[in-house]
């Protein structure tokens, strides 16, 4: 810790060591406050967090990072935090596309000039709606770096947010209530391939596709893969961001501490005053007490930690939510031959126009590549990652007298994962060399598992979707409506990935602060 800055007699507990949990409570502790974390995993980073397996190093979740870049987010807070920000080299294209039938991809390039004439070959006529996503863009990533409070819920929430709005701001609000869906038939476009790509690109931003899409959310969601921001592939792993920001933690005196659940947030005259927390080794269970209490979890989590405390408002809206995302993970480590040359980092492929994104007919595909520290030499990683409905991995039970129903197929919940890993593998198949030789290990994952690593509601992932309702100046604040209990993470603005949740991190530290 700095000798300029004065331990506070704050006391702070943190909830989840994801990447938004681990930021709040290293800014705080570099603020001097008093912090300590619970998680119940056994490793931090919570969606991107790492495994090891034989030799290979494998990315749970999350596979890029937005915000490396000068004035971006992990640069504002590393730089805060006077640690170094790991190595990463942009990915260019950030992702290549393959539609239905397609042998040629839609390349997402991270410079502007050539994404414009990739985007004008691919979809002609389109442009004016790729103009249009380009100045919100502007406007909205402006606005975003005054750091705005969203949604306000005191007069200093709302003062910030006034202080952040500028003559171009204004030039948003009339696209305020339209998803993405709604500009494409105003303006005309009804190219299949064109709503196909979107709804791809989106889904993986946003939870959702173009149809529901907010279109504010959509033009930082598609803009943010260009020069001068751009996504970046990590050297070592996603691992390096949670292994800095807890060493950060614990040079300025926090303390965190695995393997140990938060079952219940407490509450007394509507104001949270202290934890009770299992030793998930020992069994032991306490009460800790805090002055403040931030939750790095989803807002469905949040409403069971409070049981009986949560405002009737507040678990009704929750409760009224679309379900979540789920889910189905492979993890595969290849020989470096069954990867074709010049393979992009980031894929997606779509098999079919008429089926829905996600159960088996789209793969988000994240590749290694050599020397970035995920395989041995010689070798390289592929995880595919493919949209999932959680609830029947729930209902489908371990025999065959407890099932799920799949079509017109009855699966147990192992039938059904080695149903969906099968398909997976022969999707892949399509474009990587897996046969036999060249695939060393072979892992899946469901929303099942990610419940019991991650501790997330049903396993959910990426957020609660950003519709009209819930984006922005409509969704979840960090300020709850518990007095000094706070949530970041994907289910507050600005919504998924680690830039997001970690800009979530850093307004919770300013309202703290500025209290």
């Amino acid at each position: 810790m700095p000798p300029s800055v004065l331990r506070n007699q704050q006391r702070i507990i943190v909830i989840g060591a994801g990447i938004g949990g681990l930021t709040a409570a290293a800014l705080l502790a570099r603020r001097g406050y008093t912090v300590q974390v619970f998680d119940q995993a056994i490793v931090p980073g919570g969606c991107a967090s790492t495994f090891q397996r034989r030799g290979f190093t494998f990315d749970v979740g999350a596979t890029q990072v937005a915000g490396l870049e000068p004035g971006g987010i992990h640069h504002r807070i590393f730089t805060e935090l006077a640690i170094d920000l790991p190595a990463a080299i942009p990915c260019d294209p950030a992702c290549a596309v393959y539609l239905p039938g397609e042998t040629t991809p839609i390349q997402v390039w991270r410079d502007p000039l050539r994404w414009q004439q990739e985007r004008q070959s691919q979809f002609p006529g389109s442009e004016p709606f790729w103009q249009l996503m380009a100045d919100l863009f502007r406007y909205s990533w402006a606005f975003q770096a005054r750091d705005p409070i969203l949604p306000p819920r005191n007069a200093w929430d709302l003062w910030q947010l006034v202080q952040a709005i500028r003559p171009d701001t204004l030039m948003t609000l009339p696209h305020t209530f339209t998803t993405v869906g709604q500009m494409l038939r105003a303006m005309g476009l009804t190219d299949r391939r064109l709503k196909t790509f979107l709804d791809l690109q989106l889904k993986l931003y946003s939870q959702v596709d173009a149809d529901e899409t907010a279109l504010l959310y959509a033009a930082t969601a598609l803009g943010v893969s260009q020069s001068p921001q751009g996504l970046f592939h990590l050297q070592g792993s996603m691992q390096v961001l949670s292994d800095r920001l807890v060493e950060a933690l614990e040079r300025d005196g926090g303390q965190l501490l695995m393997r140990h659940r938060v079952e219940q947030i407490q509450v007394q005259n509507h104001r949270a005053i202290g934890v009770q927390v299992r030793d998930l080794k020992t069994g032991k269970v306490w009460q800790e007490s805090a002055d403040q209490v931030i939750a790095n979890v989803t807002v469905q989590d949040l409403v069971h930690l409070l049981g009986d405390a949560v405002p009737s408002g507040y678990e009704r809206r929750v409760h009224q939510l679309p379900e979540g995302s789920g889910a189905f993970v492979i993890y595969l480590g290849v020989k470096q031959s069954a990867i074709p040359p010049h393979c992009p980092p980031h894929l997606q492929f779509l098999y079919d126009y008429e089926k829905s994104i996600g159960e088996n007919n789209s793969l988000f595909v994240s590749v290694s590549h050599g020397n970035d520290g995920r395989a041995p030499d010689g070798y390289a990683t592929i995880i595919a990652s493919s949209f999932t409905n959680p609830t029947g991995w729930w209902n489908a039970g371990e025999t065959e007298a407890d099932h799920f129903e799949q079509g017109n197929i009855s699966l147990s919940y192992s039938a059904l994962k080695q149903h969906y890993t099968e398909t997976a593998l022969s999707r892949l198949g399509q474009f990587f060399d897996l046969s036999p030789d060249q695939v060393v290990h072979v892992e899946a994952a469901t929303p099942r598992t990610f419940a019991h690593y991650t501790g997330r509601d049903r396993g959910i992932v990426g957020g609660i979707g950003q519709r009209i309702p819930t984006f922005g100046p409509f969704g979840f604040a960090n300020r709850t409506p518990i007095d000094h209990l706070w949530l970041v993470g994907d289910s507050t603005h600005p919504g998924e990935g680690t830039a997001g949740v970690s800009y979530s991190a850093l307004t919770v530290v300013r309202q703290i602060t500025a209290n």
